[in-house]
């Protein structure tokens, strides 16, 4: 299946935030590629497993990347993913500016976060993930099972 057809409509603000949800995935892989390369040298120590950590950081990568590529290809289901990620960021935002002194790491994470939120409950992203239709309310849609409950709605009409 080509990959335009893999690619479902959804608003601006969601490509956006799929966007901007990759940035985290893609910092933690040159930190990754860092970790390697500073630690190629040294010899192991009891206790200091730096492929665990490598591989940690690694999954982390791939969960964030794959959760953008979601929200980038306008699938309903990466919203979530998307939000506690978000979420994650602000909250390790606000600790480095504020208890560790680090507000030059901090604050953009925290921008990073916040920008991310916003655009995810946006109107439009809301009646996106809803499926909402132009003619409805959000509680509306809500009621019906969102987009899920439209599709079950299209399969029936078409019967």
């Amino acid at each position: 299946m080509p990959l335009a057809d893999k690619i479902s409509p959804a608003p601006l603000e969601v490509r956006l935030a799929g966007a901007i949800t990759a940035l985290p995935g893609l910092a933690l892989l040159v930190l990754t590629v860092l970790l390697l390369v500073s630690s190629s040298g040294e010899t192991p120590q009891a206790g200091n497993n730096i492929y665990a950590e490598v591989a940690y950081y690694v999954v982390l990568a791939a969960a964030t990347l794959f959760c953008a590529a979601g929200l980038l290809m306008g699938k309903t289901w990466a919203r979530s993913p998307a939000v506690v990620i978000a979420l994650l960021l602000v909250g390790v935002g606000w600790y480095s500016a504020g208890p560790a002194s680090q507000p030059l790491l901090g604050v953009p994470l925290a921008v990073i976060g916040v920008v991310v939120l916003v655009l995810v409950f946006r109107r439009p992203s809301r009646a996106w993930a809803l499926g909402q239709a132009d003619d409805e309310t959000e509680e509306e849609a809500a009621e019906r099972g969102g987009a899920a409950g439209r599709a079950a709605r299209r399969e029936r009409d078409e019967k």
